[in-house]
């Protein structure tokens, strides 16, 4: 798989996790180092936000019964192995899709990772999915007079931005992360889901 500038590290060497999170109602993409953008348990989901909601689950629905750790098919891979937080949770399985995140765009019925967590019988369970766009690619075209950059963004929804240089080596890149089939008490587009466990999880069952 080949994903322009960072396809080969990315698809078959990348070992860091991605730390994901978005919130809403900011004026600018969040920092990497923002953990709770919204809380669950004290804040429900805007009209909008559960709109977005929905229609990711809309996107990924066909993949609600897949448990093989090959993965979905449909051109997504297995590119990180599982991602745990520590205290913070984890994050689980990334299924990348190499064409979709080549080309620049962002589209909630085409996301570039669907996320999944390792189940105990070896098998594996969705959880949501995750956009992401290169800097390079979405900011030449989304850049006001005065210089500053109107981020990505889905139903209102703010991506989170990761400058470079990153602690993944990558360009800087935007990414939301969004729980559209596993309950975060944290909050729906945070990095960490405490309830996710990468303790299932076996590399040498769920890569080939």
């Amino acid at each position: 798989m080949y994903i322009r500038r960072l396809a080969r590290p990315l698809v078959h060497a990348c070992t860091a996790a991605l730390m994901i999170s978005a919130t809403a109602g900011l004026a600018r993409a969040q920092g990497h180092d923002d953990h709770d953008s919204m809380t669950a348990s004290s804040q429900k989901l805007t009209a909008s936000q559960s709109s977005l909601v929905r229609a990711v689950q809309r996107a990924t629905q066909k993949y609600r019964n897949v448990t093989d750790p090959d993965g979905p098919g449909d051109g997504y891979q297995l590119v990180l192995g599982c991602v745990s937080g520590g205290d913070f949770g984890a994050m689980g399985l990334h299924y990348l899709n190499g064409a979709l995140l080549g080309d620049g765009a962002i589209d909630v019925n085409r996301p570039e990772i669907v996320l999944f967590e390792p189940t105990s019988n070896g098998g594996i369970r969705i959880t949501g999915a995750d956009y992401i766009v290169f800097a390079s690619d979405w900011d030449p075209a989304h850049t006001n007079p005065d210089g500053s950059v109107n981020p990505p963004q889905l139903n209102g929804q703010l991506f989170h931005h990761f400058d470079s240089p990153n602690r993944f080596g990558l360009p800087a890149f935007y990414t939301l992360h969004v729980w559209a089939w596993k309950n975060n008490r944290k909050g729906t587009f945070t990095n960490w889901n405490p309830d996710v466990s990468c303790d299932a999880f076996n590399p040498r069952t769920s890569t080939r």
